[in-house]
């Protein structure tokens, strides 16, 4: 008894090198501070509250965020049954037994008699060698990496529904765009006929006018189609019926947009706390822990059973203390003839252990790469949307003086066709890129592991 506390066979786990290492390349750009700050809450940034109201919904109703949640509380539950193994068992048994012997077998067969029994059968497997209390150790692991996995499923349903948001709100803005340049199309479409009713101009140019218009209005399909798909995307992320976010939804708002700086964190400090990379991490450690598992079987096995309890043929004296019955005496078992079959299972165990640890290195660079992409991705696409707003002046420009030229008959349809063209494309790239904006600042988020907190997940773990 005194030893089964003592010993413990395998290797004891310890963190690999690699997370101590960490190493991102965070180019200094203009846009971004490296400083603490707490990212938990990171969408606020937008400060659009709708956006926010749709967090929280999504973190409180998403069903896969659900049934995480529902498998932390399996894992939970099993780190019990495991850990039950370190205490002793007892089964309690009761019988009444009513018959008759054969007399020919046994002479001294007294006819028909009732026995009545109730006894308690206990049992304690001694782990002198840790298989037991290695198990736990796998388990608790296995719980923790679920726990991990529920906070990386979060961030991700954080990430999606705040992307699909702007995405509706950029399919809004676009819609909005078309109709306006449809208004100016049909406008420019009714001065082409104008002139070509008093000879002023060709039927080629209210051909091309007419053209331009068709093309223009053939998008608004296919604008609605990509809106109503994100809508009911969104209603899933938030575990809603799709009516209920296509009424909130209705009104159309600008595409929010990050202010001109924002703080990021440190990349470094962040990486480590990436669930995905607690979540390898912790695998890597029930691995390590079933290697213990597996080499105590080469150890014999020791427990100890009792039995105590009564038997009697009779009730009025069941109790007596000479009904009583009781055996104790210890056990053991030794695979003696298996060792090599153990020794493969734990050649089994230590290769499985060695897959965990390059996937967990796999996980770090993955990881890495995701933040350094994201930051590049959130730099360049704020350099873009700076050009293509000076882009959708200069068309703007360009359109009205192309018209005005138009008028005076002083150029040629065609450069007013062109201008439209320019502006129409100006205008929706622009709109896309204020979303797209929004979208690389939410992947840089999640890259980082915003919209949890490492605090508050370690005290649900405990």
């Amino acid at each position: 008894m005194l030893l089964s506390g003592c010993m413990m066979v395998g290797p004891d786990y310890q963190s690999p090198e690699t997370s101590k290492n960490t190493q991102i390349h965070a180019a200094e750009y203009p846009e971004t501070r490296h400083e603490q700050a707490d990212l938990s809450r990171w969408w606020e940034v937008f400060n659009d509250p709708l956006l926010s109201d749709l967090i929280s919904r999504a973190e409180q109703n998403n069903l896969d965020l659900k049934i995480a949640l529902a498998r932390v509380k399996e894992a939970r539950a099993t780190v019990g049954v495991t850990s039950s193994g370190l205490y002793p068992s007892v089964d309690a048994d009761g019988s009444i037994d009513w018959g008759k012997q054969s007399e020919n077998v046994n002479p001294l067969a007294t006819g028909e008699q009732t026995q009545y029994t109730l006894t308690a059968d206990a049992g304690w497997e001694i782990d002198l060698f840790g298989r037991i209390r290695r198990s736990i150790e796998a388990a608790t692991a296995d719980y923790q990496a679920t726990w991990e996995d529920h906070n990386d499923i979060m961030i991700t349903i954080l990430a999606e529904t705040a992307r699909t948001y702007l995405q509706v709100r950029t399919l809004q803005a676009q819609l909005a765009t078309s109709l306006k340049n449809i208004e100016s199309q049909r406008s420019m479409l009714g001065l082409t006929e104008s002139r070509y009713k008093f000879g002023l101009a060709t039927y080629l140019d209210v051909a091309q006018a007419t053209q331009v218009l068709a093309n223009t209005e053939a998008d608004l399909p296919v604008i609605r189609t990509d809106l109503a798909q994100n809508i009911t995307s969104l209603s899933v992320l938030l575990g809603e019926p799709s009516d209920i976010i296509r009424n909130e939804l209705q009104t159309a708002h600008p595409v929010p947009l990050p202010p001109a700086e924002v703080a990021i964190g440190i990349p470094a400090d962040r990486i480590r706390q990436r669930p995905d990379i607690r979540n390898a991490e912790r695998q890597l450690a029930a691995q390590t822990a079933r290697i213990g598992v597996a080499t105590a079987d080469l150890y014999p096995s020791f427990s100890l059973t009792g039995t105590l309890g009564f038997a009697s043929l009779k009730t009025s004296n069941f109790f007596d203390s000479n009904s009583g019955v009781y055996g104790i005496g210890p056990s053991f078992s030794w695979n003696i003839f298996d060792m090599g079959k153990i020794r493969q299972q734990i050649a089994v165990e230590d290769a499985r252990t060695e897959q965990a640890l390059h996937s967990y290195e796999l996980t770090m660079l993955e990881a890495i790469k995701e933040v350094e992409d994201s930051l590049t991705g959130y730099h360049e696409q704020r350099i873009r949307l700076d050009a293509l707003a000076h882009s959708v002046q200069a068309s703007q420009e360009t359109l009205d003086m192309s018209t005005k030229l138009y008028k005076d008959g002083l150029t040629g349809f065609q450069d007013v066709l062109d201008a439209q063209r320019s502006m129409l494309l100006a205008e929706s790239d622009l709109d896309e890129a204020r979303g797209n904006t929004g979208i690389q600042l939410i992947g840089l988020y999640k890259a980082l592991a915003g919209g949890w907190s490492t605090e508050q997940a370690d005290k649900d773990k405990l």
